[in-house]
């Protein structure tokens, strides 16, 4: 297998040489099953096996594989397995705070060059939804790009397109329909080999569909909608990294019914340029826009300069942001401690056995 189509190059090269001493063989985490994970390697696709070394070193489930790492393989030769020693830095990462409320972050994909963020344009098009998903794309590093589908079955097809620009942020939209085939050509010079696209949205957006007809063949399974609400049901049931027929990569994931917020406020400034620029003008540097005098921010919403939706989907996301921020901070206190009664456990004991 030729790990450039998928990726691999010269800053790659570069940053596992010092496994490459080691005897390392380079590999791309395409799937997760369970404890183990199947890796593109040279060879062809190997079972992965994590090192018991790489487990104990993670600090959290965020640093072991997730799908589109590159990982530092130890080949077993004749075997279809290899030791997972090594997970290279990650260049781009798309996270989400765990669901079930727990303070983690999910890696929902890997080393990424773009995102697509797919809205449908039936009874699910929800603009609140999709500004969430522009602030993890925005924090991920990967390029957001909002692919509207279902523009067949949309009849105020240019309102919604304009809505979606609205948002703020320059990343591009484009209205397709994957049933129908049509306004898929834009979307190719976003693929290619090198290059590897997350296809990331909520269920029945038409995830599937849009992948099978991106590759040109079925390699997803695609789920009806309900009749009563026009919700899919879960189709794909895990993240998958899919290879192109000319190169590159797809990755297809889940559809999210919960999508909460793992980044910082500069992300949620990218998503929310507008109320940014105005919070630049604010009297007071720490105001919260809220009922402060002199408010650049509340100025532009009495005189329809900013939409009150717009507004309160910003409180909200940096309500959340500011949440997690803090109990971050409380984990890593806790932590501290916890490390510290580690270290002095370890100093009694070795004080007691040299009595």
């Amino acid at each position: 297998m030729d790990l450039v189509e998928v990726g691999w190059g010269e800053d790659w090269i570069r940053t596992f040489a010092p496994l490459a001493m080691q005897g390392l063989a380079p590999g791309r985490v395409i799937r997760l099953n369970g404890p183990t994970c199947t890796v593109l390697a040279a060879p062809g696709e190997l079972t992965g096996e994590l090192a018991g070394r790489l487990r104990h070193r993670a600090t959290s489930a965020a640093k072991l594989p997730a799908v589109g790492d590159w990982v530092g393989l130890r080949l077993l030769p004749g075997e279809e397995r290899a030791v997972v020693e090594e997970v290279l830095p990650r260049r781009t990462c798309f996270s989400r705070r765990a669901a079930g409320g727990r303070d983690d972050e999910q890696v929902l994909a890997a080393n990424l060059d773009t995102v697509f963020l797919i809205c449908g344009l039936d009874r699910d098009f929800n603009l609140r939804r999709l500004e969430r998903y522009l602030t993890l794309a925005w924090d991920s590093g990967a390029a957001p790009v909002a692919v509207l589908n279902k523009a067949d079955l949309c009849d105020r097809l240019a309102e919604r397109v304009a809505q979606v620009e609205g948002l703020g942020g320059a990343f591009p939209v484009h209205p397709v329909s994957a049933t129908a085939m049509t306004g898929l050509e834009p979307l190719r010079p976003y693929l290619g080999p090198g290059r590897t696209v997350a296809l990331l949205g909520s269920s029945g957006v038409g995830k599937s569909t849009l992948l099978n007809a991106l590759i040109g063949r079925e390699v997803a399974r695609v789920g009806a909608l309900r009749t009563g609400d026009g919700k899919g049901r879960h189709t794909t049931t895990h993240r998958e990294l899919i290879l192109l027929p000319g190169g590159g990569a797809l990755i297809d994931t889940p559809g999210m019914r919960e999508l909460q917020l793992w980044a910082d406020s500069q992300s949620l400034g990218d998503t929310f340029e507008e109320i940014e620029a105005f919070a630049g003008e604010c009297r007071f540097t720490d105001c919260t826009h809220l009922s402060e005098p002199g408010c650049a921010v509340l100025l532009a919403l009495r005189e329809g300069r900013l939409s009150a939706t717009r507004l309160e989907s910003w409180r909200k996301q940096e309500r959340e942001l500011r949440h997690l921020a803090s109990r971050q901070g409380d984990q890593e206190a806790r932590r501290q401690i916890k490390e510290r009664g580690r270290r002095i456990a370890l100093w009694a004991r070795q004080w007691a056995s040299e009595k």
